[in-house]
């Protein structure tokens, strides 16, 4: 488990408000309904959870500190497991005017349905799963808010038969994608297995266009994310983008493609 320094202050405190009441490890462990293996695990600083620290408060009476120091260690948790760069784009994000967006593996955060994004995130953040699933379903927001960015995704048809957490799942999934088509809330365009070889398979990447005419890009590959601001690589993601839809189905074909493979299901 990866060093969390607020986790570990979390620990020390706790040490320190135990023997300055003079309790030993067992003793709190009795008080609190816990064994004193797991008062050893918080105050080491390994591992701590929120109805522990609810238990602390209230014993201690301290008012929520342990509360809030749980608060801050897990929020320090879950930007640890986010790809480094990502928190920088997730705000840019928020203000993009347009989202034009390639996906050639996993459909697109923006787009993932609940239990889709679970059974991604399960796969390595088993801890923080619930949340994480939560700030993803925030991110959509921007999605259905009124003068919304206008959004532009292509995937590679590969995504429609990769069957993520289980077919009932991955149903969900495309009927989500299907409906975000036919609502107009998105250009989704298929790339189809008969494109062979196309420059998105170097990698997913987004492009972000702003009001006053600026744009930046994300890229993202083996858990790092990187966030492009350099107008001539930026123009270099334009050119691969414009380059790929000229491999894409139509919308009708796309739309076509993905109720076939619900079909299959």
């Amino acid at each position: 488990m990866n060093e969390n320094r607020a986790r570990i202050f979390f620990g020390a405190e706790l040490r320190r408000k135990r023997e300055q009441t003079g309790l030993t490890g067992k003793e709190l462990a009795d008080a609190l309904g816990c064994t004193p293996q797991w008062i050893s695990t918080m105050e080491s600083g390994r591992k701590v959870s929120k109805q522990s620290a609810e238990d602390l408060d209230t014993y201690f009476k301290t008012d929520g500190i342990f509360h809030r120091m749980w608060k801050l260690a897990n929020d320090v948790e879950l930007q640890t497991a986010l790809p480094p760069g990502f928190a920088e784009y997730a705000e840019r994000e928020t203000k993009a005017r347009s989202v034009r967006a390639f996906s050639g593996f996993l459909v697109n955060g923006l787009f993932q349905t609940e239990d889709y994004a679970a059974a991604v995130m399960g796969m390595t953040h088993g801890d923080h799963v619930s949340e994480l699933v939560a700030k993803r379903m925030e991110r959509q927001a921007i999605l259905h808010r009124e003068n919304g960015p206008l959004v532009w995704l292509a995937i590679d048809e590969v995504i429609l038969h990769r069957v993520i957490g289980s077919p009932e799942v991955m149903h969900g999934q495309l009927e989500a994608l299907l409906g975000a088509s036919e609502r107009g809330g998105a250009v989704i365009e298929v790339m189809p297995f008969r494109a062979g070889y196309h420059v998105g398979l170097t990698g997913d990447f987004t492009i972000l266009g702003f009001p006053d005419g600026a744009n930046v890009a994300y890229t993202e590959s083996s858990g790092i994310g990187t966030l492009i601001q350099r107008p001539d690589r930026i123009a270099d993601f334009v050119v691969r983008w414009d380059s790929l839809r000229g491999y894409a189905l139509s919308i009708e074909e796309s739309r076509a493609a993905i109720r076939a493979a619900m079909e299959r299901l």
